[in-house]
């Protein structure tokens, strides 16, 4: 199995805001994602580069995963913020606006030309109506190791402006475009994290999002703001429950008497070897994040 790297909460930090940056040492998210577009003022771009990518090299975050969201190649930082980024180093680099896979190659020509370290992988920003449409195709392009394409990150705010669909609570709206990408992802044996939710004031409505996400099969959530990280890291983590059934089912298959079978009877429920397969990735993923930062 691949090793597991847990990703239940990827908190976006303004990369023109020094004390954020200093603060995300010591938060509890998984991702720290250092923002250079959308967070950012044109007037403020080049200042935000040049610490956030001072920060990443400089390190002190600990087992977090350091992400930076660069601006489009198109705009006129993009280019600056990835030579910038590759010589930081960080876990991901991810890329607004991915509207097709010619996109990710280009990205990965670059990061070829550039002499990015091998750790650096790639994220992609799916967030406009033609990345729903081409959600295979670009997913695919994980296949072509210059990508290093891992992860998907849904941009629901975009794509709600971009479809001029209303974002309501529940998603209905939104849910077959959400669902859409998810099974790109996991045709391509990518990650992929859910959108953000907006209202800051709205624990319980938070809260349901962050179930639904969990429930549709993404592997965390992207946020806005440092209190939404214990809900996203409780939600999208294993509960004592599955945890525990997870090895009930595992230790049933490892028994001898059950080593050709491909179901048991266990408790009452028929248990097939692709659930052993799933209840080992739970308690992977249950280690992964008992090793992960506090």
């Amino acid at each position: 199995m691949t090793p597991i790297r847990p990703r239940r909460s990827a908190l976006y930090m303004p990369g023109s805001n020094a004390r954020a940056i200093e603060k995300a040492k010591n938060l509890a998210a998984d991702v720290v994602i250092f923002d250079l577009e959308d967070a950012v003022a044109p007037d403020a771009k080049v200042t935000a580069r040049e610490q956030v990518c001072a920060a990443v090299q400089t390190g002190g975050y600990g087992k977090r995963e350091l992400v930076i969201r660069i601006n489009a190649l198109e705009t006129s930082w993009g280019e600056a913020d990835l030579a910038a980024a590759v010589v930081a180093a960080p876990d991901g680099i991810l890329v607004p606006k991915v509207s097709s896979a010619e996109t990710l190659a280009a990205v990965g020509l670059r990061l070829r030309r550039l002499g990015a370290a091998e750790r650096t992988r790639i994220w992609a920003m799916i967030e406009t109506p033609l990345a729903i449409l081409h959600a295979e195709n670009i997913a695919s392009a994980a296949r072509d190791v210059d990508t290093r394409l891992s992860c998907f990150v849904m941009g629901t705010n975009d794509l709600a402006k971009d479809t001029r669909t209303r974002l309501l609570p529940g998603r209905a709206t939104m849910l077959p475009w959400l669902m859409t990408a998810l099974a790109a992802a996991r045709a391509h044996g990518i990650d992929i994290l859910d959108g953000v939710y907006n209202s800051l004031s709205d624990a319980e409505g938070f809260r349901a999002e962050c179930g639904q996400g969990r429930d549709c099969g993404f592997d965390g959530k992207t946020l806005i703001h440092p209190d939404q990280i214990a809900a996203a890291n409780d939600i999208f983590a294993p509960s004592q429950e599955e945890v525990e059934s997870a090895r009930a089912i595992v230790s049933a298959f490892e028994q001898p008497e059950n080593a050709g079978k491909g179901a048991i009877n266990l408790n009452g429920r028929m248990v097939e070897r692709l659930h052993a397969e799933m209840a080992r990735r739970v308690l992977a993923l249950a280690e992964a994040i008992a090793e992960q930062v506090p």
